[in-house]
């Protein structure tokens, strides 16, 4: 099927036309089949990049962290050719790394080099909470040193990602009046979640560019358990999942660009196809309605409240946190336990499993969902590892 022209949208007060689809490049494919490791498949992560870019997509988005680092890399060689001045790059300064000021010079040089330019168009603070804001970037006055960055031409717009409440949100926003974008995890199930729909509209009415993480809950809104689609089905929905997720966002005139994480071809080419059918106002009542049972009948069933963001990797004792709370979320929604826990013994390295978790809590200052881990993990361990009930 023939791919559908990229529809623009303002991104922000800035004069700039972005595209409604961005790529994100946190969950690349790997050759070791492990999500976030440094082992990327080159080839066909840069093939899917320019994929994306071929048709329409001018946003690419990456961080210092991820893929252990190697993402910025990745990207760097497939901006070649010619593809650089065909897109934006948004990478993000690792605040929680930062411990002086002229740090954030030195990491933003790093990332330079790794994506082989001079300058990356949008550079972010990385995953801004109440605690980093005041503690690492007005304490280390970091708006001063991207103020200079900005003026060496390093750094083109500078904005923030956001883990934490509205309240936070709200101090960010009103905290500094250069910023040009923020980044925030919104979908269905988030609207009253961090930031959620208050911050997406509070920040639009400041005149910043909105881009949208975790539109689809860290892929589980595509992928819906029985009772979700038995639901569909009776209202005759003609979307796909991950489709009427993704047009529930663009719906919104606030949001300026929906960032994915994709892992596969065809994961690019479902996403480039709902984009090029998505505007602003195009969900009718029925839909609408539709979206807010949905998200009714998913707090029902959810267990473990887990986006498989990454934020809490790695884990010092080698635990796969996101990946235990999929396989407990799996077995449970899914209603079929015994996969979940054929998986977790036999696929599983030991070392990955809940039983390894040392009970430090490091994961749990990370988590941007603010989940109890070290509850959690005896938990996972007891039902996948030692056949406990749910």
């Amino acid at each position: 099927m023939e791919l559908g022209k990229m529809p623009l949208r303002d991104f922000g007060g800035v004069g700039w036309k972005v595209s409604a689809l961005g790529f994100g490049c946190m969950r690349l494919p790997t050759l070791d089949a492990k999500p976030y490791s440094g082992k990327i498949d080159e080839r066909e992560s840069i093939r899917m990049i320019r994929h994306a870019i071929d048709h329409g997509v001018n946003y690419i988005d990456t961080a210092y962290p991820y893929h252990e680092g190697r993402s910025e890399i990745v990207l760097g060689k497939a901006l070649k050719d010619g593809y650089r001045e065909r897109v934006r790059v948004a990478t993000k300064s690792p605040v929680w790394l930062i411990k002086r000021q002229k740090d954030f010079g030195t990491y933003l040089n790093t990332q330079l080099r790794r994506l082989k330019t001079d300058h990356v168009d949008f550079y972010l603070f990385h995953g801004l909470n109440k605690k980093r804001w005041r503690d690492t970037v007005l304490k280390h006055n970091l708006l001063k040193r991207a103020e200079s960055a900005m003026h060496d031409g390093k750094i083109g717009r500078l904005g923030f990602s956001f883990h934490d409440d509205f309240a936070a949100f709200k101090e960010i926003v009103d905290g500094y009046d250069g910023w040009d974008f923020c980044q925030i995890q919104y979908n269905y199930m988030d609207i009253e979640n961090q930031a959620g729909t208050k911050g997406l509209r509070y920040a639009a009415s400041k005149g910043l560019a909105v881009v949208v993480m975790e539109p689809l809950l860290g892929g589980r809104l595509a992928s819906p358990p029985a009772k979700i689609r038995k639901m569909l089905d009776r209202h005759d929905n003609k979307r796909s999942p991950a489709d009427l997720a993704l047009q529930w966002i663009w719906n919104q005139p606030e949001v300026s660009i929906i960032l994915s994480g994709m892992s596969t071809m065809k994961q690019v080419e479902q996403n480039i196809r709902s984009a090029s059918s998505s505007r602003i106002g195009s969900m009718d009542k029925r839909e609408l309605r539709l979206v807010d049972q949905l998200r009714s009948k998913y707090m029902e069933v959810m267990p473990i409240s887990c986006t498989k963001c990454g934020y809490c990797m790695p884990c010092p004792s080698g635990v796969d946190i996101p990946g235990n709370f999929e396989l407990y979320n799996d077995g449970y929604i899914h209603e079929d336990v015994q996969t979940s826990r054929r998986t977790y013994k036999r696929f599983m390295d030991k070392k990955d499993r809940a039983s390894g978790c040392k009970q430090c809590g490091k994961c749990e200052k990370k988590c941007p969902q603010k989940l109890p881990i070290m509850t959690l993990m005896p938990e996972v361990h007891s039902v996948l590892g030692e056949g406990m009930p749910y």
